[in-house]
């Protein structure tokens, strides 16, 4: 097994400070919640080369996500119109921290220089990562005892002290960042359960085997669940499509926030002109050292277990949603996916393009993680 890993930055880290409010555009799906549980699940896996940027944007006839259970789609776009300087920067890893058919994704939104940024695109997963693997104290199958979003939460608080301590965080950034895995909260070595028959319980899967289980590289068990965790600081989104709707599960820290500011005036701070201290839009970044007091890096997170009817995932940075709505943004995209089977790549570059056009003044990065659901018709009996 091998982990894809593309990213457009060069190096990058940071951390969170108190904690933040919840508010999104839509109610939370129904199966949202916080939720824990992680660790290396046993799953079929095959070897397959690590794969170049270049490739996962389609350099190569071969499927770079050939074996996993998502597809990723990503594009970007200076704006020269606007812009003479690109300060965003993405990252996705495939098997995220050696876990098969794990994924890691983020985008980071660079504001005032590129620097922290781009040192969020090379570093925050490491930290996670070493999250993960501090908290799993032997390798065997999860239990459901760890808590993903407390380690996306001290990831973050980590890199927000890197930056500053590196010196990197005069420039801040934005940061979306979420994580696909499967877990369980039963102990793989437990007996099977029985029935008063005495024979082992199954549960059946649902749906027509509509792929070969050795299609993919982990095929779960009834037990296992598909979860999604999300962790943000700024208004870069994570919008999640769900049987036609679209769901928020990122939170805008802004400067017209009545809770952010209410939370800044009370550390010192003032907001002059929807501005922390005249100056910063958004309330909460990594990096912004000289306004570490009051610009916190604690980021918001949720939990959301992923089923059948999840289609795909958008994370963008506020470029996009500054003049698309998040029902527009998914639309646009599920008619993409609906009308012509469309490959995710070319879904984000018209993402892209699409705000271009509705005159967006910023740059532009958007991500699809397009879900296959087919993997919910393979579980093991």
């Amino acid at each position: 097994m091998s982990s894809n890993h593309s990213t457009n930055a060069d190096i990058a880290v940071q951390p969170p400070s108190t904690a933040s409010t919840t508010t999104t555009s839509a109610p939370p799906p129904e199966n949202s919640s916080s939720s824990t549980g992680l660790g290396k699940i046993p799953g079929t896996s095959r070897a397959r080369n690590s794969t170049s940027s270049e490739q996962l944007v389609g350099g190569d006839n071969s499927d770079p996500f050939f074996g996993l259970s998502f597809k990723v789609g990503v594009a970007e776009n200076k704006n020269t119109t606007y812009r003479n300087k690109m300060e965003d920067v993405h990252t996705y890893i495939a098997n995220f921290a050696e876990r098969v058919d794990w994924g890691y994704f983020a985008i980071f939104d660079g504001h005032a220089g590129k620097g922290t940024a781009r040192w969020c695109g090379n570093n925050l997963h490491t930290l996670l990562e070493d999250e993960i693997d501090g908290q799993d104290e032997n390798p065997a199958p999860v239990l459901g005892k760890h808590d993903m979003k407390q380690s996306l939460c001290n990831a973050f608080v980590k890199a927000d002290e890197l930056i500053e301590k590196e010196g990197v965080g005069s420039s801040g950034s934005t940061a979306a960042v979420a994580v696909l895995r499967w877990e369980t909260d039963r102990n793989e070595k437990e007996e099977p359960k029985k029935t008063e028959e005495g024979t082992e319980e199954k549960v059946e899967s649902k749906g027509d085997k509509t792929k070969d289980q050795t299609s993919f590289d982990f095929v779960p068990a009834y037990h296992h669940k598909r979860m999604l965790y999300t962790s943000n600081v700024g208004d870069s989104r994570i919008i999640l499509f769900r049987k036609g709707k679209p769901y928020r599960l990122s939170f805008d820290h802004k400067a017209t926030d009545i809770l952010e500011v209410n939370r800044i005036r009370a550390n010192g701070g003032l907001v002059m002109k929807n501005r922390v201290n005249g100056v910063l839009a958004v309330s909460r970044s990594l990096g912004d050292s000289y306004m570490k007091d009051i610009v916190i890096g604690r980021p918001f997170t949720t939990s959301t277990e992923i089923t059948k009817d999840d289609e795909f995932m958008i994370l963008a940075c506020d470029g996009v949603w500054d003049v698309l709505s998040d029902l527009k943004a998914c639309q646009f995209v599920h008619n993409l996916f609906r009308d012509a089977n469309t490959d995710p790549q070319v879904a984000a570059k018209k993402l892209c393009q699409l705000a271009i056009e509705n005159s967006t003044t910023d740059n532009v990065t958007v991500m699809i993680v397009k879900f296959d659901k087919t993997i919910f018709n393979v579980k093991e009996q």
